[in-house]
């Protein structure tokens, strides 16, 4: 079987809208081949236990696997992350709040920042390499979490990162948690917390399945990390700072009363590239 013989039937059998995008991921993992490399190829002969190896890995993605636990890596921000089923596989979209962020950091000063429920450290990796001088605060509950997180930045070079254990702003004592000094200050906190609705169906579909629940959905109606992480944030933020929030494209209004409610000041709610509500933000002005 060719590369291409091989391509064209495993994007038959997923029969998804990026079926034939996973069938490339697939096989360039399998041959270590980038995508360029592997249409180059095209015409060439497979071996048979390369067609079994491949055809395992495809079985798995049929399954619903997401593509990054099959392989391992994902990239984020220009960077290769490492990725375990410990961790949410990081989206396109979440680079919104990276953006986001960014517009709001100074690069020519001292900074101080948090992300919170940092997963795989994606976003708090791209704040640490696009603002060197800041130090980052990358914190998670999970220590499965932070292991990942803390190897992907060893690996990366990127060393002006903290890693914290902990739930939100409360550090967890234990010999391998380094504490979060309970009289920081920060100038901007980000977070992609957990956002979606207890009883959503499409946390027993597809990819959502595979990943772990606690990052996914804090039960409820999805916005109990919100509202704790907003009233909280309001002794940890510097005058001036700011509060930014990745949640679901239905939830800008709610999550924007929210922080108005907590006594954010210029509170909005920037879209993605699909046109949807994906991230809202706030600066903390109160004395």
């Amino acid at each position: 079987m060719t590369v291409d013989a091989w391509l064209r039937t495993a994007a038959a059998r997923l029969n998804t809208e990026s079926a034939r995008l996973d069938a490339e991921l697939l096989l360039t993992h399998l041959l270590g081949l980038t995508r360029a490399a592997l249409y180059a190829r095209l015409r060439d002969e497979l071996d048979v236990a390369v067609v079994t190896h491949a055809d395992a890995l495809l079985a798995r993605r049929a399954r619903g696997e997401p593509i990054a636990y099959i392989t391992g890596v994902r990239e984020f921000w220009f960077m290769p992350l490492r990725i375990t089923p410990a961790v949410l596989v990081p989206r396109p979209e979440t680079e919104v709040l990276v953006e986001q962020a960014l517009m709001r950091l100074p690069i020519d000063r001292d900074l101080s920042v948090i992300d919170l429920g940092t997963g795989s450290g994606a976003i708090a990796l791209a704040l640490a390499k696009e603002r060197p001088r800041a130090i980052v605060h990358a914190l998670d509950a999970s220590d499965a979490a932070l292991a990942v997180a803390t190897e992907n930045a060893e690996r990366l070079g990127i060393g002006n990162l903290r890693f914290v254990l902990g739930n939100w702003f409360s550090g967890i004592s234990g010999e391998s948690a380094r504490s979060l000094d309970p009289e920081l200050r920060f100038d901007l906190v980000a977070a992609n917390p957990p956002y979606v609705a207890g009883n959503d169906p499409h946390l027993l579909q597809g990819d959502l399945r595979f990943e772990p629940r606690m990052a996914l959905t804090p039960e409820g109606d999805g916005l109990a990390a919100i509202r704790e992480i907003s009233q909280d944030a309001r002794a940890r933020i510097k005058l001036g700072g700011w509060l930014l929030f990745e949640h679901g494209h239905d939830q800008g209004a709610t999550v924007r009363k929210i922080l108005l409610g907590d006594g954010y000041a210029e509170v909005e709610t920037v879209r993605d590239m699909e046109d949807r509500d994906r991230v809202t933000l706030g600066r903390w002005c109160a004395a």
